[in-house]
């Protein structure tokens, strides 16, 4: 049983910067892959980062590349998204998520725990 929790959300003007942490607990942390997602009002869940165990292996949403980065420390348990120059569109409830795959999917079915999310609102 892995064990997953958000934090760092909040509301942030558009151009601005928010870093969304997720600690993990129980499980192997350093061999899964981690993925970050978002889910807006109305809309289907998204994929936005993910990160191999070793970190070796990023992906990202196209419409993230260049702005958010995923990244983890193993010691810690942790894994981070960095997101800067946010957008109103980015506005979200943004998801951990573990994977007990290597390497980082996009499709959401690879990944067997969630988080219970964190609230990130981009002002215009």
């Amino acid at each position: 049983q892995v064990e997953l929790v958000e934090s760092g959300g909040g509301l942030v003007q558009a151009g601005g910067s928010l870093r969304l942490s997720c600690a993990a607990s129980g499980g192997t942390f350093s061999s899964a892959a981690m993925g970050w997602f978002r889910q807006a009002p109305g809309k289907g869940r998204e994929f936005v980062a993910g990160i191999s165990g070793s970190a070796a292996s990023n992906t990202y949403a196209n419409s993230v590349k260049g702005r958010f980065t995923i990244s983890r420390d193993n010691a810690k348990n942790e894994v981070y998204l960095q997101m800067n120059s946010l957008k109103p569109e980015d506005s979200a409830v943004y998801y951990c998520a573990h994977s007990s795959k290597r390497f980082p999917y996009q499709g959401g079915g690879y990944y067997d725990y969630w988080g219970q999310g964190t609230q990130v609102t981009v002002s215009s």
